[in-house]
This record gives structure tokens, C-alpha cells and sequence, in this order.
């Protein structure tokens, strides 16, 4: 099973990997960040991730890591 770390202080929201995510695991939080702007969270209760870090390729701010967890 994989999962990912997103680094809130580096999100900008730009909402780039919500749209990458082949099983939509990446949402819109309610957290925000120094700008006021919604960040992203990652809600994968049933351990869905496919671990394909393309969340982590997409997103301009090097905010998401991939981290397996077997």
C-alpha cells in the first residue's frame, strides 16, 4: 500500500494533482495557507493509492511526496 505526504507550507493550491489522481484521492481541504487559499489534503480511507506519484510529478511546488508503505 503507498500513500503520500502533502507539505502544507508549500502548497499554493493550484489544484493540479486533484486533477492528476486516477482514483480522485486528492481533495480540496478546509485548511488554508498563508495566503488564505485552500490547500489539498489526501483522503484515501480504503487504501486505494496506486503509489504512481503522479500527484508528486504534477505539482510545481515539490509539496507532495510519495511515501510507500508496505
Amino acid at each position: 500500500m503507498s500513500r503520500i505526504v502533502i507539505d502544507s507550507t508549500k502548497c499554493k493550491a493550484c489544484y493540479l494533482c486533484v486533477n492528476e489522481c486516477p482514483k480522485k484521492l486528492i481533495k480540496v481541504s478546509d485548511k488554508t495557507n498563508k495566503l488564505g487559499d485552500r490547500i489539498v489534503e489526501f483522503d484515501d480511507p480504503k487504501g486505494e493509492c496506486l503509489g504512481c506519484a503522479m500527484c508528486a510529478v504534477r505539482c510545481p511546488d515539490l509539496a507532495i511526496k510519495e511515501v510507500y508503505k508496505g
